[in-house]
Protein backbone atom coordinates (compact mmCIF):
# COMPACT_ATOMS: atom_id res chain seq x y z
CA UNK A 1 0.00 0.00 0.00
CA UNK A 2 1.51 3.33 -1.26
CA UNK A 3 1.77 6.30 1.51
CA UNK A 4 -0.60 9.17 0.80
CA UNK A 5 1.03 12.16 -0.46
CA UNK A 6 1.14 13.89 2.85
CA UNK A 7 3.17 11.24 4.29
CA UNK A 8 5.14 10.70 1.33
CA UNK A 9 6.23 14.36 1.82
CA UNK A 10 6.76 13.76 5.69
CA UNK A 11 8.64 10.71 4.86
CA UNK A 12 10.63 12.56 2.42
CA UNK A 13 11.86 15.34 4.97
CA UNK A 14 12.53 12.48 7.40
CA UNK A 15 14.82 11.14 4.58
CA UNK A 16 16.45 14.62 3.72
CA UNK A 17 16.83 15.16 7.84
CA UNK A 18 18.78 12.18 7.90
CA UNK A 19 20.87 12.94 5.20
CA UNK A 20 22.34 16.02 6.84
CA UNK A 21 23.07 14.02 9.71
CA UNK A 22 24.69 11.18 8.05
CA UNK A 23 27.76 12.66 9.84
CA UNK A 24 26.53 12.60 13.28
CA UNK A 25 25.10 9.18 12.98
CA UNK A 26 28.31 7.72 11.51
CA UNK A 27 30.45 9.09 14.37
CA UNK A 28 27.96 8.04 16.96
CA UNK A 29 28.04 4.44 15.63
CA UNK A 30 31.82 4.55 15.42
CA UNK A 31 32.07 5.41 19.21
CA UNK A 32 29.31 2.85 20.20
CA UNK A 33 31.81 0.51 18.24
CA UNK A 34 34.62 1.73 19.83
CA UNK A 35 33.35 1.72 23.70
CA UNK A 36 32.41 -2.20 23.02
CA UNK A 37 34.75 -5.02 24.44
CA UNK A 38 33.49 -7.58 22.32
CA UNK A 39 34.43 -5.56 19.23
CA UNK A 40 38.65 -5.53 19.44
CA UNK A 41 39.14 -5.61 15.60
CA UNK A 42 37.73 -1.97 14.49
CA UNK A 43 40.38 -0.72 16.33
CA UNK A 44 42.52 -1.56 14.25
CA UNK A 45 41.10 0.17 10.94
CA UNK A 46 40.80 3.42 9.64
CA UNK A 47 37.87 5.27 9.22
CA UNK A 48 37.33 4.96 5.68
CA UNK A 49 37.56 1.32 6.12
CA UNK A 50 35.19 1.38 8.67
CA UNK A 51 32.48 3.38 7.50
CA UNK A 52 33.16 1.28 4.09
CA UNK A 53 29.65 0.40 2.24
CA UNK A 54 27.34 1.80 5.12
CA UNK A 55 26.70 5.63 3.30
CA UNK A 56 25.55 3.43 0.12
CA UNK A 57 23.11 1.72 2.65
CA UNK A 58 21.94 4.37 4.25
CA UNK A 59 21.75 6.32 1.06
CA UNK A 60 19.51 3.32 -0.44
CA UNK A 61 17.42 3.79 3.43
CA UNK A 62 16.62 7.61 2.45
CA UNK A 63 15.44 6.40 -0.76
CA UNK A 64 13.14 3.92 0.37
CA UNK A 65 11.40 6.57 3.05
CA UNK A 66 10.87 8.99 0.02
CA UNK A 67 9.88 6.58 -2.75
CA UNK A 68 6.42 7.37 -4.54
CA UNK A 69 5.50 3.89 -5.41
CA UNK A 70 5.85 0.03 -4.47
CA UNK A 71 8.63 0.29 -7.74
CA UNK A 72 10.75 2.38 -6.33
CA UNK A 73 10.82 0.83 -2.88
CA UNK A 74 11.87 -2.28 -4.16
CA UNK A 75 14.48 -1.21 -6.03
CA UNK A 76 16.14 0.98 -3.58
CA UNK A 77 15.25 -2.12 -0.84
CA UNK A 78 17.83 -4.69 -3.65
CA UNK A 79 20.41 -1.69 -3.71
CA UNK A 80 20.14 -1.94 0.17
CA UNK A 81 20.76 -5.69 0.38
CA UNK A 82 23.51 -5.48 -2.43
CA UNK A 83 25.42 -2.63 -0.46
CA UNK A 84 25.31 -4.20 2.88
CA UNK A 85 26.93 -7.51 1.11
CA UNK A 86 29.72 -6.02 0.08
CA UNK A 87 30.13 -4.64 3.36
CA UNK A 88 29.92 -8.00 4.42
CA UNK A 89 32.94 -9.07 2.29
CA UNK A 90 34.90 -6.35 3.23
CA UNK A 91 34.42 -7.02 7.36
CA UNK A 92 35.71 -10.83 6.01
CA UNK A 93 38.89 -9.16 4.43
CA UNK A 94 39.20 -7.24 7.23
CA UNK A 95 39.67 -9.83 9.68
CA UNK A 96 36.25 -9.62 11.53
CA UNK A 97 34.49 -12.81 12.32
CA UNK A 98 31.14 -12.63 11.73
CA UNK A 99 29.92 -12.53 15.47
CA UNK A 100 31.78 -9.49 15.37
CA UNK A 101 29.61 -7.92 11.27
CA UNK A 102 26.74 -8.63 13.50
CA UNK A 103 27.08 -6.60 16.68
CA UNK A 104 28.63 -3.92 14.28
CA UNK A 105 25.03 -3.84 12.65
CA UNK A 106 23.12 -3.89 15.94
CA UNK A 107 24.88 -0.96 17.22
CA UNK A 108 23.85 0.94 13.69
CA UNK A 109 20.23 0.02 13.74
CA UNK A 110 20.41 1.27 17.64
CA UNK A 111 22.14 4.85 16.52
CA UNK A 112 19.92 4.86 13.83
CA UNK A 113 16.95 4.41 16.17
CA UNK A 114 17.88 7.09 18.20
CA UNK A 115 18.31 9.20 15.50
CA UNK A 116 14.22 8.52 14.56
CA UNK A 117 12.61 9.06 18.17
CA UNK A 118 15.15 12.25 18.36
CA UNK A 119 13.25 13.57 14.94
CA UNK A 120 9.86 12.52 16.54
CA UNK A 121 10.21 14.37 20.11
CA UNK A 122 11.37 17.65 17.89
CA UNK A 123 8.39 17.24 15.32
CA UNK A 124 5.30 16.42 17.83
CA UNK A 125 2.65 17.13 14.91
CA UNK A 126 3.36 14.58 13.06
CA UNK A 127 1.11 11.91 11.50
CA UNK A 128 2.10 9.20 13.84
CA UNK A 129 2.01 7.21 10.28
CA UNK A 130 5.03 8.67 9.56
CA UNK A 131 7.27 7.53 12.17
CA UNK A 132 5.63 4.07 11.72
CA UNK A 133 5.88 3.70 8.56
CA UNK A 134 9.65 4.61 9.51
CA UNK A 135 10.47 2.73 12.25
CA UNK A 136 8.86 -0.09 9.96
CA UNK A 137 11.56 0.30 7.29
CA UNK A 138 13.98 0.65 9.99
CA UNK A 139 13.45 -2.91 11.04
CA UNK A 140 13.43 -4.09 7.43
CA UNK A 141 17.32 -2.54 6.87
CA UNK A 142 18.24 -4.22 9.82
CA UNK A 143 16.61 -7.60 8.80
CA UNK A 144 18.09 -7.68 5.58
CA UNK A 145 21.43 -5.97 6.45
CA UNK A 146 21.93 -8.61 8.88
CA UNK A 147 20.61 -11.23 6.35
CA UNK A 148 22.60 -10.28 3.72
CA UNK A 149 25.79 -10.25 5.47
CA UNK A 150 25.75 -13.68 6.87
CA UNK A 151 24.90 -15.30 3.48
CA UNK A 152 27.87 -13.61 2.21
CA UNK A 153 29.96 -14.22 5.17
CA UNK A 154 28.16 -18.48 4.76
CA UNK A 155 29.31 -18.28 1.14
CA UNK A 156 32.57 -17.29 1.41
CA UNK A 157 32.88 -19.98 4.79
CA UNK A 158 31.91 -22.20 2.05
CA UNK A 159 34.48 -20.83 -0.53
CA UNK A 160 37.64 -20.84 1.72
CA UNK A 161 36.68 -24.10 3.07
CA UNK A 162 36.59 -25.86 -0.86
CA UNK A 163 39.99 -24.05 -1.51
CA UNK A 164 40.90 -25.87 1.81
CA UNK A 165 39.95 -29.21 0.69
CA UNK A 166 41.43 -28.80 -2.86
CA UNK A 167 44.68 -27.00 -1.70
CA UNK A 168 44.86 -30.60 0.75
CA UNK A 169 43.67 -32.84 -2.01
CA UNK A 170 46.68 -31.35 -4.17
CA UNK A 171 48.90 -31.48 -1.55
CA UNK A 172 48.63 -35.10 -1.25
CA UNK A 173 48.36 -35.64 -4.96
CA UNK A 174 51.57 -34.34 -4.89
CA UNK A 175 52.84 -36.00 -1.97
CA UNK A 176 51.84 -39.36 -3.53
CA UNK A 177 53.64 -38.29 -6.53
CA UNK A 178 56.92 -37.27 -4.80
CA UNK A 179 56.91 -40.69 -3.23
CA UNK A 180 56.45 -42.69 -5.95
CA UNK A 181 59.36 -40.60 -7.63
CA UNK A 182 61.48 -41.33 -4.82
CA UNK A 183 60.69 -44.96 -4.85
CA UNK A 184 61.90 -44.99 -8.57
CA UNK A 185 64.64 -43.19 -8.37
CA UNK A 186 65.94 -45.81 -5.54
CA UNK A 187 64.79 -47.87 -7.61
CA UNK A 188 66.71 -47.32 -10.80
CA UNK A 189 69.73 -46.82 -8.46
CA UNK A 190 69.33 -50.51 -7.32
CA UNK A 191 69.75 -51.29 -11.08
CA UNK A 192 72.72 -48.96 -11.56
CA UNK A 193 74.54 -50.24 -9.18
CA UNK A 194 73.75 -53.73 -10.12
CA UNK A 195 74.82 -53.52 -13.50
CA UNK A 196 77.92 -52.17 -12.13
CA UNK A 197 78.63 -54.99 -9.95
CA UNK A 198 77.42 -57.61 -12.70
CA UNK A 199 80.64 -55.98 -14.81
CA UNK A 200 82.98 -56.15 -11.26
CA UNK A 201 82.04 -59.94 -11.44
CA UNK A 202 82.60 -60.82 -14.53
CA UNK A 203 85.91 -59.06 -15.02
CA UNK A 204 86.81 -60.65 -11.28
CA UNK A 205 85.87 -64.47 -13.03
CA UNK A 206 87.61 -64.05 -15.81
CA UNK A 207 91.08 -62.71 -13.84
CA UNK A 208 90.77 -65.66 -11.52
CA UNK A 209 91.37 -68.23 -14.56
CA UNK A 210 94.86 -69.69 -14.39
CA UNK A 211 95.61 -70.18 -18.71
CA UNK A 212 94.24 -66.05 -19.19
CA UNK A 213 96.98 -64.64 -21.48
CA UNK A 214 98.93 -61.68 -19.93
CA UNK A 215 97.53 -59.42 -22.75
CA UNK A 216 94.02 -60.47 -22.07
CA UNK A 217 94.51 -60.03 -18.33
CA UNK A 218 95.68 -56.40 -18.36
CA UNK A 219 92.45 -56.02 -20.73
CA UNK A 220 90.10 -57.72 -17.88
CA UNK A 221 92.27 -55.30 -15.21
CA UNK A 222 91.61 -52.21 -17.36
CA UNK A 223 87.45 -53.32 -17.03
CA UNK A 224 87.78 -54.49 -13.36
CA UNK A 225 89.45 -50.86 -12.26
CA UNK A 226 86.72 -48.57 -14.77
CA UNK A 227 83.81 -50.45 -12.83
CA UNK A 228 85.14 -50.01 -9.41
CA UNK A 229 85.54 -46.17 -10.28
CA UNK A 230 81.77 -45.97 -11.33
CA UNK A 231 80.84 -47.70 -8.83
CA UNK A 232 82.64 -45.57 -6.52
CA UNK A 233 80.81 -42.79 -8.12
CA UNK A 234 77.21 -43.56 -8.46
CA UNK A 235 77.65 -44.81 -3.97
CA UNK A 236 79.49 -41.34 -3.60
CA UNK A 237 75.90 -39.69 -5.59
CA UNK A 238 73.65 -41.81 -3.71
CA UNK A 239 75.20 -40.63 -0.61
CA UNK A 240 74.79 -37.05 -1.90
CA UNK A 241 71.34 -37.09 -2.66
CA UNK A 242 70.64 -39.28 0.41
CA UNK A 243 71.66 -36.36 2.23
CA UNK A 244 70.19 -33.67 0.53
CA UNK A 245 66.78 -35.11 0.07
CA UNK A 246 66.98 -35.60 4.13
CA UNK A 247 68.10 -31.91 4.56
CA UNK A 248 71.41 -32.71 5.78
CA UNK A 249 73.22 -30.28 3.63
CA UNK A 250 73.02 -26.57 4.56
CA UNK A 251 74.22 -23.89 2.61
CA UNK A 252 76.77 -21.61 4.02
CA UNK A 253 76.39 -18.52 2.21
CA UNK A 254 79.75 -16.03 2.05
CA UNK A 255 81.24 -13.81 -0.82
CA UNK A 256 83.44 -15.74 -3.12
CA UNK A 257 84.99 -15.37 -6.76
CA UNK A 258 82.84 -16.94 -8.82
CA UNK A 259 84.90 -16.39 -12.03
CA UNK A 260 88.20 -17.62 -10.43
CA UNK A 261 86.36 -20.90 -8.71
CA UNK A 262 85.02 -21.54 -12.80
CA UNK A 263 87.77 -21.02 -14.82
CA UNK A 264 90.26 -23.14 -12.43
CA UNK A 265 87.45 -26.09 -12.43
CA UNK A 266 87.94 -25.57 -16.52
CA UNK A 267 91.59 -25.62 -16.49
CA UNK A 268 92.31 -28.59 -14.12
CA UNK A 269 88.83 -30.38 -16.33
CA UNK A 270 90.13 -29.63 -19.58
CA UNK A 271 92.95 -32.86 -20.36
CA UNK A 272 90.04 -34.92 -19.12
CA UNK A 273 88.09 -33.83 -22.23
CA UNK A 274 91.26 -33.63 -24.96
CA UNK A 275 91.55 -37.78 -23.50
CA UNK A 276 87.87 -37.91 -25.17
CA UNK A 277 89.13 -35.45 -28.25
CA UNK A 278 86.24 -33.31 -26.99
CA UNK A 279 87.14 -29.41 -26.16
CA UNK A 280 86.33 -27.37 -22.92
CA UNK A 281 85.87 -23.66 -23.24
CA UNK A 282 85.21 -21.44 -20.70
CA UNK A 283 83.78 -18.10 -21.01
CA UNK A 284 83.05 -15.33 -18.67
CA UNK A 285 85.11 -12.70 -16.98
CA UNK A 286 87.96 -13.41 -14.82
CA UNK A 287 86.75 -12.34 -11.77
CA UNK A 288 83.27 -12.33 -11.14
CA UNK A 289 82.25 -11.89 -6.93
CA UNK A 290 78.88 -12.98 -5.84
CA UNK A 291 77.53 -14.38 -2.42
CA UNK A 292 76.77 -18.09 -2.38
CA UNK A 293 78.65 -21.42 -1.34
CA UNK A 294 81.72 -21.87 -3.52
CA UNK A 295 81.58 -25.48 -3.30
CA UNK A 296 77.96 -26.44 -4.05
CA UNK A 297 78.37 -24.11 -7.09
CA UNK A 298 81.42 -26.09 -8.16
CA UNK A 299 79.62 -29.27 -7.40
CA UNK A 300 76.63 -28.12 -9.79
CA UNK A 301 79.19 -27.24 -12.27
CA UNK A 302 80.94 -30.31 -12.06
CA UNK A 303 78.43 -32.70 -12.49
CA UNK A 304 76.85 -30.46 -15.35
CA UNK A 305 80.05 -31.04 -17.07
CA UNK A 306 80.95 -34.55 -16.35
CA UNK A 307 77.52 -35.21 -17.83
CA UNK A 308 77.97 -33.11 -20.99
CA UNK A 309 81.37 -35.05 -21.71
CA UNK A 310 79.97 -38.50 -20.86
CA UNK A 311 77.31 -37.85 -23.45
CA UNK A 312 79.30 -36.19 -26.10
CA UNK A 313 81.24 -37.84 -29.05
CA UNK A 314 82.07 -35.27 -31.07
CA UNK A 315 82.89 -31.46 -30.24
CA UNK A 316 82.60 -30.67 -26.99
CA UNK A 317 81.73 -28.18 -24.04
CA UNK A 318 81.24 -24.55 -23.34
CA UNK A 319 81.02 -23.04 -19.71
CA UNK A 320 79.98 -19.73 -19.84
CA UNK A 321 79.36 -17.47 -16.69
CA UNK A 322 78.18 -13.70 -16.55
CA UNK A 323 76.36 -11.39 -13.85
CA UNK A 324 72.88 -10.36 -14.52
CA UNK A 325 71.87 -6.60 -16.02
CA UNK A 326 68.91 -5.87 -13.94
CA UNK A 327 70.33 -4.02 -10.80
CA UNK A 328 66.85 -4.12 -9.07
CA UNK A 329 67.48 -7.95 -8.43
CA UNK A 330 71.20 -8.41 -8.51
CA UNK A 331 71.68 -12.19 -9.85
CA UNK A 332 74.46 -14.48 -12.19
CA UNK A 333 74.10 -17.05 -14.41
CA UNK A 334 75.95 -20.36 -15.39
CA UNK A 335 75.46 -21.92 -18.62
CA UNK A 336 77.20 -25.66 -19.49
CA UNK A 337 76.28 -26.24 -23.46
CA UNK A 338 77.40 -29.65 -25.02
CA UNK A 339 77.50 -30.46 -28.89
CA UNK A 340 75.89 -33.99 -27.89
CA UNK A 341 72.76 -36.12 -28.97
CA UNK A 342 70.47 -33.68 -26.81
CA UNK A 343 67.02 -35.40 -25.67
CA UNK A 344 63.74 -36.42 -27.90
CA UNK A 345 61.58 -34.00 -26.63
CA UNK A 346 63.06 -30.29 -27.87
CA UNK A 347 63.23 -27.41 -26.56
CA UNK A 348 61.44 -26.70 -23.00
CA UNK A 349 61.60 -30.14 -22.22
CA UNK A 350 60.76 -30.22 -18.28
CA UNK A 351 63.66 -31.35 -16.21
CA UNK A 352 61.76 -34.03 -14.58
CA UNK A 353 60.77 -35.54 -18.24
CA UNK A 354 64.26 -35.31 -18.85
CA UNK A 355 65.81 -36.96 -15.52
CA UNK A 356 63.54 -40.01 -16.08
CA UNK A 357 64.58 -40.05 -20.06
CA UNK A 358 68.53 -39.67 -18.96
CA UNK A 359 68.35 -43.10 -16.68
CA UNK A 360 65.38 -45.04 -19.29
CA UNK A 361 67.84 -44.52 -22.02
CA UNK A 362 71.33 -45.39 -19.94
CA UNK A 363 68.61 -48.83 -19.21
CA UNK A 364 68.07 -49.12 -22.89
CA UNK A 365 71.95 -49.46 -23.73
CA UNK A 366 72.66 -51.67 -20.26
CA UNK A 367 70.14 -54.24 -21.61
CA UNK A 368 72.09 -54.15 -25.17
CA UNK A 369 75.14 -54.78 -23.96
CA UNK A 370 73.83 -57.86 -21.37
CA UNK A 371 72.38 -59.20 -23.79
CA UNK A 372 72.78 -62.76 -24.59
CA UNK A 373 75.49 -63.47 -26.73
CA UNK A 374 76.90 -60.10 -26.60
CA UNK A 375 78.45 -59.96 -22.87
CA UNK A 376 82.32 -59.12 -24.36
CA UNK A 377 83.19 -60.91 -20.76
CA UNK A 378 82.25 -64.59 -22.18
CA UNK A 379 83.42 -64.12 -25.72
CA UNK A 380 87.17 -64.36 -27.71
CA UNK A 381 87.07 -61.14 -28.77
CA UNK A 382 89.21 -58.25 -26.56
CA UNK A 383 86.89 -56.41 -23.88
CA UNK A 384 85.87 -52.88 -24.64
CA UNK A 385 86.63 -50.91 -21.82
CA UNK A 386 84.19 -48.27 -20.33
CA UNK A 387 85.80 -45.33 -21.05
CA UNK A 388 86.51 -46.25 -24.52
CA UNK A 389 83.12 -47.81 -25.36
CA UNK A 390 81.06 -46.22 -28.08
CA UNK A 391 78.03 -44.23 -26.87
CA UNK A 392 74.65 -44.55 -29.50
CA UNK A 393 73.28 -41.26 -30.31
CA UNK A 394 70.66 -39.81 -27.70
CA UNK A 395 71.93 -42.27 -25.08
CA UNK A 396 73.80 -41.34 -21.41
CA UNK A 397 75.68 -44.09 -19.33
CA UNK A 398 74.31 -44.81 -15.98
CA UNK A 399 73.99 -42.32 -13.04
CA UNK A 400 73.44 -39.85 -15.16
CA UNK A 401 69.86 -39.26 -13.42
CA UNK A 402 71.20 -39.18 -10.60
CA UNK A 403 73.92 -36.43 -11.17
CA UNK A 404 70.96 -34.74 -12.78
CA UNK A 405 68.80 -34.90 -9.52
CA UNK A 406 71.71 -33.97 -7.72
CA UNK A 407 71.98 -30.90 -9.37
CA UNK A 408 68.54 -29.79 -9.43
CA UNK A 409 68.61 -30.45 -5.51
CA UNK A 410 71.64 -27.78 -4.84
CA UNK A 411 69.76 -25.38 -7.40
CA UNK A 412 66.94 -25.46 -4.25
CA UNK A 413 69.08 -25.01 -2.19
CA UNK A 414 70.80 -22.29 -3.40
CA UNK A 415 67.62 -20.57 -4.80
CA UNK A 416 68.78 -20.86 -8.11
CA UNK A 417 66.64 -21.77 -10.78
CA UNK A 418 67.56 -24.48 -13.42
CA UNK A 419 66.72 -24.27 -16.94
CA UNK A 420 67.06 -26.90 -19.70
CA UNK A 421 67.40 -26.13 -23.52
CA UNK A 422 67.72 -28.81 -25.91
CA UNK A 423 67.07 -30.18 -29.22
CA UNK A 424 67.65 -33.57 -30.90
CA UNK A 425 71.06 -33.97 -32.67
CA UNK A 426 72.20 -30.18 -31.88
CA UNK A 427 73.01 -30.37 -28.13
CA UNK A 428 71.69 -29.59 -24.54
CA UNK A 429 72.29 -26.63 -22.48
CA UNK A 430 71.58 -25.93 -18.89
CA UNK A 431 71.72 -22.82 -17.55
CA UNK A 432 71.10 -21.68 -13.56
CA UNK A 433 70.49 -18.50 -12.61
CA UNK A 434 71.92 -17.90 -9.16
CA UNK A 435 71.29 -14.91 -6.69
CA UNK A 436 74.40 -12.66 -6.49
CA UNK A 437 73.02 -11.26 -3.53
CA UNK A 438 71.45 -13.10 -0.34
Amino acid sequence: MNPSPPTRGALKALGTHLAQRRTAILGAWRRAVDTDPELPTASTITRAQFIDHIPAVLDAFERRLSAVDSIERAQARDEQKESASEHGLHRWQQGYNQAETMNEWGHLHLCLLQELEEYAAANAQLDHTVMRTARRELVRLCSDAVCASAARYTHLQQSEAASRVSELETALTQLRTLDLERAEAWRVAAHDLRGSTHVIANATAVLIRDELPDLKRTQFAGVLQVGVESLNKLLTDLMDQARLEAGYERAHIAPFDAGKILKLFCDTTRPLAAERNLFLKAEGPSSLMVEGDAAKVQRIVQNLVLNALNATQQGGIKVIWEAGEDERRPQWALCVQDTGPGFRDGSGTPLKQVLHQATAEAHEIEQQNLAPGQDSLHTEAPPTLVSESPRLPGRLPAGEGIGLSIVKRLCELLDASLELETSPGKGTTFRVVFPRRF
